[in-house]
Formats: C-alpha cells, structure tokens, sequence
C-alpha cells in the first residue's frame, strides 16, 4: 500500500472523524464465587447492523482468542456484549471449549463466530462439526474461512463448503478473515458477495489511510465488517519488569486505540481481545466515551513509539526476503508473545511456519533486503523473534 507521509492527520480525520483444567473431584462441588459488579457503560450500549446479516451487534464486541477466563466471557454477556469470536485451532481447540461453557445458557441472544484454517472442503466440514460439539451450540451465526491475504485463498472448494453448511443450517453466514494484503483480498470478497457475508480485517491507528475506502466499499456492498487488531499490536499486558515497558505502556492508548476503530461507522463490531475483567470494564467504556482531542495525542504519540517494533500488515515485505521469510507473519507472530504477553501462542503460531521458514536466522546476513517503509527496524524484530520462538 502507499505510505501517506502523515499519520497524524489520519488520526485527526479519520472518517472526518486456557481455561483450567478440571480436577477429579468425589466430593460436593465447590461453590462458585460471585462475578465482580462491574457496571454496563453510563451512556448504554452502542449497537450497529452487521451488513445484510440483520445481526444487530454491539460495537464492542469479545475476542476469545487469549481469553483463559470463563468468567470474563460470562460477565461480558451478561452486561450485554452481544458479538463473540473464537476459532478452531485457538488453544489447540481448549478456548472453542470455553466460550461454548461460558456463553451456554446465553447462546441464543448472542452472535457466535468461530473459524476453520482448513485447506479443503472435507477438512473444512469436520472442522465446522467440532466447532459444533466444542461450543455446544447447534449452528454458528458466522463461519470464517481463516487468515487469507490472496483471492487465490477463496477457492470454489471452500465456499462449497460454506454454502453447504448454510443449506444444512449449521451456519448462519458466511466470512472471510485477513491479516494482510487488503488492497487484494478485500475487493475480492466484494466480487464474492452475496457467497461471502462477513469480512474480519485488521484495522487501526497505525494503518494506511487507504483502509478507510477499503472498508467503506466493503459496507456499501453490504458486507458485515468485524474489524480486529484495533489495538495495533496491544501491549496491555506488558509488565513494568519488561525493558520494553517504558516504550510500549502508554496510559489510555488501548482504549484510545478502540474509540478510534469504532468511530468509524463502516466497522459495525470489533474483536479486542480481553483477558481480565480490568480490561473487560475499560474496553465497555469505548461504547459511551466518543473519540476526542485527548485520544488523538494519545496515539498520535503512541504511533511514534511503536513505529520501529510494530508491523503494520500493510504487504510491503510480501516475498522480499531472498531466504523466504514470510516476514510480515513472523513478526506478527512476535507480537503474540511481546504485545498480547502471550508466549504460548506466539510459539505455536511460529512452529506452524514451514520448516524452512523457521530455519533462517537473520543474524546470518550480513545485511537485510527488507526495508519497511513505516519504520519498522525489520531485521532486529527478526532476529528477537528467532531468539524468542525458534
């Protein structure tokens, strides 16, 4: 994508604008402790219309992917969060188990989304029957063919199986969810429409402008538009013992960072992820407080910090590396372990890469042909990665 050389005018417009394992127990189950009162936002909760789904979804809604917590995914519908989003190969299947354990009793006033990475139909329909049995729930309101960056990843096979899966009532609607290469695979979902329902895109602060039209085309062709990765690569849960700390812990720039995403009335629900009910009862507050001059400096100086460490998913270092490295995976892989303090999955998600992939080591060149045009110091994020997951 091209690179605007403001972001701060960006900010400034933008629109114009694992869950416990359970022990053998012969005795009288333990009593269940009471959940903390948190209170829904003062000003109620915003709702939006998810494209020509008529899923009416509240702007914030609940990604599941880190979440080990039950009781955080309870207390979020109980509030009246009405959006909630795993996958299949989260937790190694562990967090399907939760959510659906969580969100049991509540299911049929909720949207619930889950995921397949499947490369063909027949993987793919068995991924869609354990999603089933793992959630409790008969259908899902919207099934996602998972992670693709190419229109070439949205083959016939896999909206076969999409399409089957409607008639069969197992699914509701249909999705498509991208990290990277939007100015690709977004138009190419609109070319899909009315196969493809639902897009879940990254977006936020720190991406190029051009997102804003990508997204806006995506509405008006009416599909629903679930927008994730609203905090540009999170940093929440960094701790002060972290030499990174000082750099990435910006007071109020998670929530500034989801205000700016849902201000944008093309993005009809976000995914933040949330893993504790401190995060659970600042994120409800993106819902009542609008976007401000405040927030603005926030990630106007937020943007500055992050700029060397945080990849942007815009596609630039697509097949760049000489070796191979699929560079912007890598790093986005990294961010899991820096970002979300979630080494697990980052160490997952690295072991996925092929073989060869995860061999190189950047330390071996003597210098890098990447050279990202937002800032990124590419090969020392490379280097950290291999260090940290290899």
């Amino acid at each position: 994508m091209k690179n605007h050389s403001s972001r701060r005018d960006f900010l400034a417009a933008g629109l114009a604008l694992p869950a416990a394992a359970l022990a053998k127990n012969t005795g009288p189950a333990p009593s269940r402790p009471a959940l903390p009162a948190l209170e829904p936002p003062e000003a109620g909760f915003q709702y939006r219309t998810l494209g020509k789904t008529g899923l009416k979804v509240t702007t914030m809604g609940f990604g599941c992917m880190i979440t080990s917590d039950q009781s955080v995914v309870e207390k979020a519908a109980d509030l009246g969060v009405t959006y909630f989003d795993t996958a299949r190969v989260y937790m190694q299947g562990n967090n399907e188990r939760m959510v659906g354990a969580a969100l049991k009793r509540r299911r049929k006033n909720l949207v619930l989304s889950s995921k397949s990475s499947a490369e063909n139909k027949a993987e793919a329909i068995a991924n869609l029957e354990t999603s089933l049995k793992e959630l409790g729930t008969d259908y899902l309101d919207i099934w996602y063919l998972h992670g693709k960056s190419k229109p070439a990843q949205l083959t016939d096979e896999w909206l076969e199986a999409q399409e089957q899966a409607k008639k069969q009532g197992k699914i509701r609607f249909s999705g498509v969810s991208t990290h990277a290469g939007h100015a690709d695979i977004i138009p190419a979902v609109i070319a899909r429409r009315p196969h493809i329902d639902v897009i879940l895109s990254s977006y936020n602060f720190s991406m190029d402008p051009s997102m804003q039209g990508l997204l806006e085309s995506a509405a008006k062709a009416g599909i629903g538009v679930v927008a994730m990765k609203v905090m540009a690569g999170g940093f929440r849960r960094i701790k002060e013992s972290d030499p990174l700390f000082g750099t990435l812990k910006r007071e109020g720039a998670m929530l500034a960072a989801l205000k700016w995403a849902i201000r944008n009335p093309n993005v009809h629900t976000t995914v933040p992820s949330i893993t504790d009910m401190d995060q659970l009862d600042e994120n409800l507050k993106s819902m009542s407080s609008p976007f401000g001059e405040k927030d603005e400096k926030v990630l106007a100086a937020q943007l500055e910090h992050i700029r060397p460490l945080y990849c942007r998913m815009c596609g630039t270092c697509s097949g760049a590396c000489p070796k191979g490295l699929p560079v912007a995976d890598v790093l986005r892989h990294l961010s899991y372990a820096e970002g979300y303090g979630d080494f697990r999955l980052a160490r997952e998600s690295f072991m996925e890469l092929p073989a060869e992939a995860r061999e190189v080591r950047c330390g071996e060149c003597a210098s890098c042909a990447v050279r990202c045009p937002n800032g990124v110091r590419v090969a020392e994020r490379l280097i950290r990665a291999q260090e940290l997951l290899a």
